[in-house]
């Protein structure tokens, strides 16, 4: 009788292949965004395009997979400034935490603008996220350090002119942001406030801008 042959092997390599992939298109991604092909992914990986293909269908199912850690990452970032004693610090030192990410990791700057790619992490981080990050704008208004017109809405487009900046800049001066939001902070300090002219976007426009953001030729 012939002895049975174990699929262990084959799983383990079916494994080993995912995690190569899932590792050359997090590189890929954060150094040429998200317009990298499945096609550079599966060459960085050592692996067949037909490989990638297995483990992931449609590149939305691996862009999925390669930013889970790293929204799984912004959550901690939240909760940890959230501990923080010192409100406006825990504040200040969200938003510099946030942009080290954006700023290291193109790829991740594109997903947390849109609406249209690793749609099912993100909405449930966001979910996760948006009672922790008013959380942490309500604790340095009733501190007194943090401007009292200041919304949670106006976040996104902070990261998102931050995000800019360190895109323009990072092939020059890859630190530049700093300086940036040191800028900001300085102007969201309640004692130096004076009443904004106009009041934030509404979550409904938020959204649309997302998906405008997506529809943009690179």
């Amino acid at each position: 009788m012939s002895t049975p042959v174990s699929d262990r092997p084959l799983r383990q390599d079916a494994e080993r292949n995912r995690e190569r992939i899932v590792a050359a298109a997090r590189d890929a991604f954060a150094q040429g965004g998200l317009d990298v092909s499945m096609d550079e992914v599966a060459r960085r990986a050592g692996v067949g395009i037909g490989t990638v293909y297995r483990r992931f269908p449609d590149k939305e199912a691996l862009i999925d997979a390669v930013f889970e850690d790293a929204l799984r990452e912004l959550v901690a970032i939240a909760r940890e400034t959230l501990a923080d004693p010192d409100a406006w610090r825990g504040f200040a030192s969200y938003l510099e935490r946030v942009m080290v990410l954006n700023a290291e990791n193109r790829g991740l700057h594109a997903v947390m603008g849109s609406r249209e790619h690793g749609r099912d992490r993100l909405d449930a981080v966001r979910a996760r996220m948006r009672p922790l990050v008013g959380k942490l704008v309500e604790r340095a208004q009733e501190e007194g350090t943090l401007r009292s017109d200041f919304s949670p809405l106006d976040l996104p487009l902070v990261f998102a002119a931050a995000g800019r900046i360190a895109e323009l800049t990072g092939d020059v001066d890859p630190e530049l942001w700093r300086r940036f939001l040191g800028v900001l902070l300085d102007g969201l300090r309640a004692g130096s406030a004076t009443p904004l002219p106009h009041p934030p976007l509404r979550a409904s426009q938020l959204a649309r801008l997302g998906h405008r953001a997506a529809r943009r030729p690179s």
